[in-house]
């Protein structure tokens, strides 16, 4: 059992219509045909979208993914028109709010790796593979790749895992000339992130993509893009493979829900309890200092 511990109400905006409710973001259309994104500062984890909010989260990732669009530009288009708010949105929308073309979104996670952890791991480990493709013996946890791999997920619902699919899954799904594209632009943009990253003292381990094509059939990138809560943000002069490297992402909500200070379950049928206001905060920090560090930018 997993999914919302509380499931928001949507607000409702005149000339607004609600769509959907994502684990962080609401989804409108426009009267023009647009749709209207907003950034919630939800948290989730472990496939709960926990009670607790985590201070200008949403904002963050907002900004952040404009930055970043602006960085990619050269090599993908993005779905952002503008960050105007629309008439009659709460104040609170400012900051966290994009107007977005309708795309028609392919349904792959597109994910680049250039470090080996979480379910890449995971599966290294019994099969010395991932995502069907074969890696050297002898990494670790952390072990930079001899070159980034893409390993696209089936894209799951909220509470339920995106599951790790092979190359030929996507051909087959999309089609080899969009399977073929899609690896070339997430490892191209891959391959620019982390080059910005890296000057900035920060490794990017992995990071995943969403993309769809527009009316003109034009391989478009949409949602948010190289955040904290799409991407493995590392200190570089933390790296040490062979463990669980630091972290500028919701790790500190991990740690906690694990402990026994939460007293909670993983394993149980009960949904996580709220955070305590110190891990809502220091994630909240968390996320800024990775914006600041990245961009160059005072949050404040």
């Amino acid at each position: 059992m997993s999914g919302f511990v509380e499931k928001p109400e949507p607000v409702q905006v005149p000339g607004l219509v609600h769509l959907h409710t994502g684990k962080v973001r609401d989804l409108y259309r426009g009267g023009d045909g647009n749709l209207v994104m907003v950034a919630s500062d939800r948290i989730s984890a472990y496939d709960w979208v926990l009670p607790t909010e985590i201070p200008d989260k949403g904002r963050v990732l907002t900004q952040l993914s404009l930055w970043w669009f602006e960085q990619l530009r050269d090599l993908v288009p993005n779905h952002v028109i503008g960050t105007d708010l629309p008439e009659g949105a709460p104040a609170d929308w400012a900051g966290r709010t994009l107007i977005c073309k309708s795309l028609d979104m392919v349904p792959v996670e597109c994910v680049a790796r250039g470090y080996l952890t979480g379910s890449g791991l995971a599966e290294y480990e019994k099969t010395r593979t991932v995502c069907g493709l074969a890696l050297p013996e002898g990494l670790v946890d952390g072990s930079e790749l001899p070159a980034p791999i893409f390993t696209p997920a089936a894209k799951a619902e909220v509470g339920e895992h995106d599951e790790n699919v092979s190359y030929e899954e996507v051909a087959r799904t999309t089609g080899a000339e969009t399977a073929a594209l899609l690896r070339q632009t997430t490892l191209a943009v891959y391959g620019r992130a982390r080059d910005i990253a890296r000057e900035r003292g920060i490794i990017l381990a992995d990071t995943k993509f969403e993309f769809g094509f527009d009316k003109e059939g034009t391989l478009v990138a949409g949602d948010e893009v190289l955040t904290p809560d799409s991407s493995r943000f590392w200190p570089a002069d933390q790296w040490e493979p062979g463990r669980a490297q630091p972290s500028f992402d919701k790790q500190f909500v991990r740690n906690w829900l694990t402990s026994p200070a939460s007293g909670w379950d993983r394993t149980g049928e009960l949904p996580p309890p709220a955070l305590p206001q110190e891990v809502a905060e220091r994630t909240s920090a968390k996320y800024i200092e990775a914006y600041e560090r990245l961009t160059g930018l005072s949050w404040a």
